[in-house]
């Protein structure tokens, strides 16, 4: 495919050196539908990144967009805080029925704020004032957001220097194989908190990903994750799912923790919980840890109606049945068998190949591999982010609805800008 440069000069001329995705993909972006995205220049690009999984279910998925135009051309409440909507009542009895009963969890919801840092925010918050400590503990190369709480509890040096002063009451710990086996899972951990002399402050929750989708797609054994709930029930803290980036069916189950048959103390879901890519995040928790006083935590944009709409109608379309989860696995495996022929092709090159459902990664032995693989895709027509603490990890996050054809085309490319940068 051949690109024509794009004149960007106003991007780089007034907007802020802070942008990021926009340097990987120097083109400009005008419409998109389905697993594709079009630029105003009328290329076509396949996309295996979903706005860093916010769209699960494509872009603008044609029932969830009839929902949501429907909903404007009658004049819906659109910005509403905290008030009661039709489209809220909706959510919350569809979400209840469809996600949370069969799966037999009581939780409460959360309204709190936007983003998924927001979600994070409230969950420390909470977990604090319910056990009436300042530590968390999270886990090497884990990433829960770039607001000041979130990020004392991410692991990336580069982005905890952002935030230009200390960041406090984190404490990391091993994530699941970070030693490579060498010791037995949590004996670091277990040794602190029994020690008087450790040094460790009594932390309040621990707050873990099931697949850290920023830190490489590191993904975390079933087993690994029982035995942490189970530390935390030993010793009375808090378990804290980060599910942003991988709930809402990105591993199967619409909560990936489900395989692991733990029941988190609190959960945090943003990105694709909208449906459709409109900001939307929830902070979920187990009814008795619900002490927040009215407006002790809020926001202004916490009541997004019209991510109400189009996630009520992504429920109703998706999660009635388990259609979408056997999907996403059998489209795991797909992704699995190529990821494998690729490894076994570039066994020099390839140090390893790893994720679940449709969350995938590829890691390079030379570090500025992943970036120059994700460069040659993007002038084959596929986008493709990279991850891991060196972004040494080609990173594959395709859309749930997207159709065998659309994901063996994609990792056609994707063997092909491997080659092409060996």
């Amino acid at each position: 495919m051949t690109i024509t440069q794009p004149d960007l000069s106003v991007f780089e001329t007034v907007e802020s050196e802070v942008r990021s995705y926009c340097r990987g993909w120097p083109t400009i972006f005008d419409r998109a539908q389905g697993s594709h995205m079009y630029d105003e220049d009328g290329h076509t690009y396949l996309d295996f990144f979903a706005g860093a999984g916010t769209l699960n279910y494509g872009h603008n998925n044609p029932v969830l967009k009839r929902a949501l135009l429907d909903y404007l051309e009658r004049d819906g409440v659109v910005h509403g805080l905290d008030m009661s909507t039709t489209a809220k009542r909706a959510f919350l009895e569809t979400f209840q029925e469809k996600i949370l009963q069969p799966r037999g969890m009581d939780h409460k919801v959360m309204f709190p704020g936007p983003t998924g840092t927001n979600a994070v925010e409230a969950a420390l918050k909470l977990a604090r004032k319910v056990k009436g400590r300042e530590a968390i503990v999270s886990f090497t190369n884990a990433f829960h957001g770039m607001s000041l709480g979130s990020l004392a509890v991410t692991g990336n040096a580069f982005k905890r220097a952002g935030a230009g002063i200390p960041l406090v009451h984190g404490t990391p710990m091993p994530f699941d194989d970070y030693l490579g086996g060498a010791t037995d899972d949590f004996i670091w951990f277990e040794r602190l908190l029994e020690d008087q002399g450790s040094g460790l402050n009594k932390p309040a929750a621990v707050i873990v990903e099931t697949v850290q989708g920023e830190g490489g797609i590191n993904v975390a054994r079933a087993e690994w994750l029982r035995a942490l709930s189970d530390l935390c029930e030993r010793h009375d803290m808090l378990l804290i799912v980060d599910d942003i980036q991988m709930g809402c069916g990105r591993t199967g189950a619409f909560f990936s923790f489900e395989e692991a048959g733990i029941k988190p103390d609190i959960i945090t879901l943003s990105k694709s919980i909208g449906g459709y890519g409109l900001p939307l995040a929830l902070t979920l928790f187990k009814p008795e840890l619900d002490v927040w006083e009215p407006g002790e935590h809020n926001g202004t944009f916490r009541g997004n109606n019209p991510a109400f709409v189009t996630a009520t109608a992504a429920f109703e379309t998706y999660w009635t049945d388990s259609q979408m989860e056997k999907q996403t696995l059998s489209r795991g495996e797909q992704v699995e068998a190529v990821l494998r022929a690729i490894s076994e092709e570039h066994a020099d090159d390839v140090a390893d190949f790893r994720g679940r459902g449709l969350v995938w990664g590829l890691e390079f032995h030379d570090k500025d591999r992943a970036n120059a693989v994700a460069k040659r895709a993007f002038e084959l027509g596929l986008l493709i982010e990279t991850s891991g603490p060196e972004s040494e990890v080609v990173k594959l996050l395709p859309a749930l609805t997207i159709t065998p054809e659309e994901l063996d085309e994609g990792l056609r490319v994707l063997a092909r800008a491997v080659r092409e940068t060996a």
